[in-house]
């Protein structure tokens, strides 16, 4: 599953920032040329706004990933936006077809095959998995906030996206939490309260970030042509 249904206004762009220009093609052809190529995905789902139509059109046109790609329609929110895919996909995951999902944010356009794959492994072995990078940068300061404390508490992470959890629960969830008007941070929140599978960290990956103001755009193109 391929977010693509915020307005990305910190960008400050006229347009959905997933839908910016970055090396050659739309940021968000990035993360669908990435996932379509990955083994064991094999449904690819692109959850975008109907006033983005005609640009989800452009991108799907240049679209030469494997797996094919279905478009969903996003809710107000993210987590409103993730349920009505999973709804979408909701017979499959009841028929078994569908055993593992994976939520991505298309603001990550370097995301690479090799995390998708370790994020899937561990989501289907454990039942939920977040990759992320140790916070090593953030520190500690009094509670009044005036002084610096030395480093955090250990085991603080950065996380990032795709995270992936089993289907029916993951399901069940979402579900739970619309009918108690729970609205969670991430993913990985909302299956913390109304689930009790484990969730594994999944060591991310540097290049790995996300597009959050004009900066990041530049950033993003000079990692792609350092790859060339």
């Amino acid at each position: 599953m391929v977010l693509a249904s915020g307005a990305g206004t910190r960008v400050g762009a006229g347009v959905n920032k997933v839908y910016l220009p970055l090396a050659g093609r739309r940021l968000l052809a990035w993360s669908l040329e990435a996932f379509g190529q990955a083994p064991g995905i094999g449904t690819l789902v692109l959850v975008t706004r109907p006033q983005d139509a005609g640009l989800a059109v452009e991108v799907l046109d240049a679209y030469s990933g494997a797996v094919p790609v279905e478009i969903v329609h996003g809710g107000a929110t993210r987590q409103a936006s993730e349920l009505q895919a999973l709804r979408h996909l909701a017979g499959r995951i009841s028929g078994g077809s569908i055993d593992t999902v994976l939520l991505h944010d298309a603001a990550r356009p370097l995301i690479g095959t090799e995390l998708i794959t370790a994020v899937l492994s561990a989501a289907r072995a454990y039942g939920g998995a977040v990759p992320g990078l140790v916070a090593e940068d953030v520190v500690a300061v009094t509670e009044d906030g005036a002084q610096l404390e030395g480093k955090a508490p250990r085991g603080i992470v950065r996380v990032q996206t795709p995270q992936g959890f089993r289907a029916r629960p993951l399901l069940a969830a979402y579900e739970q939490a619309e009918l108690e008007g729970f609205l969670g941070t991430d993913t990985a929140s909302c299956m913390e309260k109304f689930s009790s599978l484990p969730v594994r960290w999944v060591t991310g990956s540097e290049e790995n970030f996300k597009i959050t103001y004009p900066h990041d755009l530049v950033v993003a193109e000079r990692v792609i042509r350092g790859r060339a």
